[in-house]
């Protein structure tokens, strides 16, 4: 009986077992087995607590805002409240109010490392740097019947052209060319003559 009462949303275990202690039902009873007369009784308990004679504090709504109250809400009225609630927080402009509209915590609890929401957050790996293109933007094709750039790979299927090497090409004697892939050895600088 309690664990079937516990289904309906707004009906927890403490009530529950008070709904049944009230009517003076057998807790080990199979909700299956109940008469009609038990069954009436239960919900009109659960509609109207207040007329059997239940404490104050075990209701989920005292002191309603709207009516001044206290109630007990069960299934989609729970939901539909809630939201209402809210939606008047937001409206009115109260502390509560912008931390529900920002989607923060707003209990006072810690924000600062806990309740994280999305992906984590952190420098992205990047891509491989493709080598520099002759007379074009870097990473587009060469125009065709051109000669491919020194040290620029040749595209596929074509031939590579004469005069490519497969060295770094560098554009002031003694700088490397940060683009073209390594494949030799820098040469050491001359010694000068003092």
């Amino acid at each position: 009986m309690v664990i079937a009462l516990t289904q309906i949303k707004g009906v927890g275990y403490m009530f529950a077992n008070s709904i049944i202690n009230n009517l003076k039902i057998d807790s080990s009873l199979r909700i299956g087995n109940l008469s009609n007369e038990q069954i009436k009784s239960i919900e009109n308990i659960i509609q109207n607590p207040s007329s059997s004679n239940f404490p104050s504090w075990f209701l989920n709504r005292r002191k309603d805002v709207e009516t001044g109250e206290d109630k007990h809400l069960i299934t989609s009225d729970i939901d539909f409240t809630v939201r209402n609630d809210v939606e008047r927080e937001k409206a009115t402009g109260s502390w509560r109010g912008y931390r529900h509209m920002f989607g923060l915590k707003v209990r006072g609890q810690r924000t600062r490392c806990t309740g994280r929401k999305g992906g984590a957050v952190g420098v992205a790996k990047g891509g491989r740097v493709l080598p520099a293109q002759a007379g074009g933007a870097p990473g587009a094709p060469a125009a065709e019947g051109a000669p491919a750039a020194e040290g620029a790979p040749a595209a596929e299927g074509a031939p590579a052209a004469e005069g490519a090497k497969g060295s770094t090409t560098a554009t002031k004697p003694g700088v490397e060319n940060k683009q073209a892939p390594k494949t030799e050895k820098k040469e050491a600088p001359a010694a000068k003559k003092t």
